[in-house]
């Protein structure tokens, strides 16, 4: 089996994502992270003639690439204009022009208006002017899966014309995601065969849900390159997800790909922030809940025996294994998450709270094991951490004027009380309460991620949960307030990492005491 090349489009097909676009700052870092961290072979990066931004964008990556020695795997898409695309990609530093043609004769005839012939003349023309200017040059043949279902002849005809024409690449898309695994070796069997001496790559698409598998068969028939996208992006349901397609063809087919898997999750976050399009926490690889146990019988075996471990381990992609809190949770799965915490507790204790979560998770309340201090201490001593209480406090918002709190706090032993302004009510209360805590000489740690969300199917009346993540010296730490008002369910957030500090600080200085 040959070793395909790897080209990713996250920054042109990706942008086509609705709602998507990358500053030129943002494209510049992708880029680099995608050649250098991740190391894939090729990347695309942009659309011909768009925007000035899009010029000034490729021109970052390319001053970029070229002091890196990788301006050659720098690609950008092209059109038959009479050369403009061609000149844009030369003003921008680029090396490589993605020329887009008809790969269907419905396309041709309905979109150009024009036969097969005046369009290969076109394309010549384009191609020949891009080289004489120093271009390298491949070709999309767009909707080429329904033109080599609905009309062969067209695709060979217009292949056979472009063959002699110093072509790099011929770029075969499913552009509408409608070819199945079968199918797609099959004809990519059957052009590799007819042109023997070209290089085909294959361009899926998701509609199907079955872009990482038709990249499968592309790679298992031949294919010089498979194309893909970080967090499967791009237009409508996206195309193959890189992450997914490096670890398949590794894994499945046995592939040394260049592709360094510990960089996956942290480009596919990076670019999760840039797009503003949070990834399903089940994606397989990159999913915030991939590696996460849920049932206590997985936990049981891992326990004892790694039985639930497959070669796709966490490990691979700087992650590691978690194993869920809830109703399903068993004695091993609470094990897990007391090793990790380094807790220790006997027997007896084990079985009560492991009974409490087992309670919490059947009323359908959301556990983690930043949960399981609180949980045992509302189990081994009946209440929460309280060296912090919010004892009254008044929030009001409104149109075009800040939000103000007044709160009153009993803060260890002493009762103190604040006011604060702020751009909405919890902006507000963290404004007053900084005030109180300054005077302790403590602060709330930094604000990560804010999340609020209601039951699916609720109501506006229904209970509000809240979870927000922390920056701790000791690493992120997420809590959860719930409460029928949303500020407020922020609010018992906040007071319970302030708490969970304010323990972990007295905890430390008794243990410097007693070794003292």
């Amino acid at each position: 089996m040959n070793q395909p090349e790897i080209l990713d489009t996250t920054l042109r097909d990706g942008e086509q994502t609705h709602g998507v676009s990358f500053s030129p700052e943002e494209k510049t870092n992708i880029g680099k992270a995608l050649l250098e961290l991740v190391r894939v072979d090729r990347i695309e990066v942009a659309s011909a003639r768009v925007s000035k931004g899009e010029i000034e964008a490729v021109s970052d990556i390319i001053d970029w690439a070229q002091g890196a020695g990788l301006a050659d795997r720098v690609e950008v898409l092209g059109f038959v204009d009479h050369g403009k695309s061609v000149d844009w990609i030369l003003k921008s530093g680029g090396r490589v022009i993605n020329l887009l043609a008809k790969g269907s004769e419905k396309h041709c005839r309905h979109q150009l208006g024009k036969t097969l012939g005046e369009h290969l003349n076109d394309l010549c023309a384009n191609i020949e002017l891009a080289r004489e200017k120093g271009l390298a040059v491949n070709l999309y043949l767009e909707d080429w899966s329904n033109g080599y279902r609905d009309s062969r002849g067209f695709v060979y005809r217009l292949v056979d014309g472009l063959a002699d024409t110093g072509v790099g690449h011929f770029m075969l898309p499913d552009t509408l995601g409608v070819m199945t695994p079968e199918q797609v070796t099959a004809a990519m069997t059957d052009m590799i065969r007819r042109f023997p001496h070209l290089k085909f790559d294959f361009h899926p698409h998701n509609d199907y849900g079955l872009a990482t598998a038709n990249v499968i068969a592309a790679v298992q028939a031949g294919a010089a390159a498979v194309h893909c996208t970080i967090n499967c992006l791009g237009e409508r349901a996206g195309n193959a997800s890189l992450a997914e397609v490096a670890v398949n063809l590794r894994d499945q087919l046995g592939l040394n790909l260049r592709i360094d898997e510990s960089h996956l999750v942290q480009v596919g976050e990076l670019v999760e922030h840039f797009s503003g399009k949070r990834t399903a926490h089940n994606a397989p690889i990159v999913g915030e809940d991939v590696f996460t146990q849920t049932a206590g019988i997985h936990a049981d075996g891992d326990h004892k025996a790694s039985l639930y471990h497959t070669r796709l381990s966490p490990e691979r992609f700087a992650r590691s294994r978690r194993y869920a809190l809830g109703k399903l949770a068993g004695k091993a799965s609470l094990l897990k998450n007391l090793e990790r915490l380094d807790i220790s507790l006997s027997e007896e204790n084990q079985h009560k709270v492991l009974q409490r979560v087992i309670e919490l998770g059947d009323s359908k309340k959301a556990i983690t094991s930043d949960d399981l201090p609180f949980i045992i201490t509302e189990v081994l001593e009946g209440k929460d951490y309280t060296h912090v209480e919010l004892l009254s406090c008044t929030v009001t918002s409104s149109l075009d004027l800040q939000s103000t709190a007044s709160i009153r706090v009993r803060l260890q032993d002493e009762v103190l009380t604040a006011a604060g302004s702020g751009n909405g009510g919890f902006d507000a209360f963290t404004g007053a309460l900084a005030k109180i805590l300054k005077k302790k000489g403590l602060a709330l740690p930094r604000l990560v991620d804010f999340e609020v969300r209601i039951p699916k199917g609720g109501h506006s009346d229904a209970l509000t949960e809240c979870i927000i993540t922390w920056a701790c010296e000791t690493g992120e730490v997420r809590t959860r307030g719930v409460h029928y008002n949303q500020v407020f369910a922020a609010i018992n957030a906040t007071l319970r990492v302030l708490n969970l500090q304010i323990q972990g600080s007295l905890q430390q200085s008794r243990s410097i005491d007693s070794t003292a």
